[in-house]
């Protein structure tokens, strides 16, 4: 079964290529959610895009820990488009589904390499994206997730491929891709805490 994206999350560490996957955002005319650094890299580009904090309605809040994190964004991704209910419960909250998601990690190992300093380190574990990935990756029945660069030629051929929509058996592919990742991910931490 293929999936229309209309809608798209795109929070990202690593920038690097974004502007590949935008343009083929922008050629099948998907719209964009965004914030912090990666919105503004966005704007940069020269392309339309959402701010996250104007999608919900909410300013972030303590230094950045919570702007994700909001019902309006985690219903989009976790809406099921097969259930009457789900339906019904969206159209009451006035709710866009999210169709993409792509986000990359705070980089932690990275952040181990140059400092000691517990409080950095603390701030550079990523709860929101994380989060995000697991509930995209929960729904790929009707949402794509994407947790690697490496694969946004993937997404590109597959857009191409399906006029716009993706297949089910590529976002269970992406899917299985990003729970390995989240898997690796707190398995880093967690050897952190027990090595620290």
């Amino acid at each position: 079964m293929s999936q229309k994206i209309k809608n798209a999350l795109i929070s990202v560490s690593d920038k690097n290529e974004l502007i590949s996957i935008i343009k083929a955002l922008k050629k099948y005319k998907i719209n964009i959610i965004s914030s912090g650094g990666t919105y503004k890299a966005i704007k940069k580009m020269g392309f339309k895009c959402k701010d996250i904090s104007e999608h919900t309605n909410f300013t972030e809040m303590l230094d950045g820990r919570v702007k994700t994190l909001h019902p309006k964004i985690h219903s989009g991704i976790l809406f099921d488009r097969s259930k009457s209910k789900h339906k019904l419960q969206m159209k009451k909250q006035n709710f866009d589904p999210i169709d993409l998601v792509i986000v990359n990690f705070y980089p932690f190992k990275d952040t181990l390499r140059k400092t000691k300093d517990l409080k950095k380190i603390i701030e550079n574990i990523d709860i929101g994206g994380p989060t995000l990935v697991r509930a995209a990756a929960k729904n790929f029945k009707d949402v794509v997730i994407i947790t690697n660069r490496e694969n946004y030629s993937n997404l590109i051929l597959e857009l191409k491929s399906n006029k716009g929509k993706t297949s089910l058996a590529f976002r269970e592919r992406m899917a299985s891709e990003a729970f390995s990742q989240t898997a690796y991910y707190d398995s880093v931490i967690s050897e952190w805490f027990y090595t620290k």
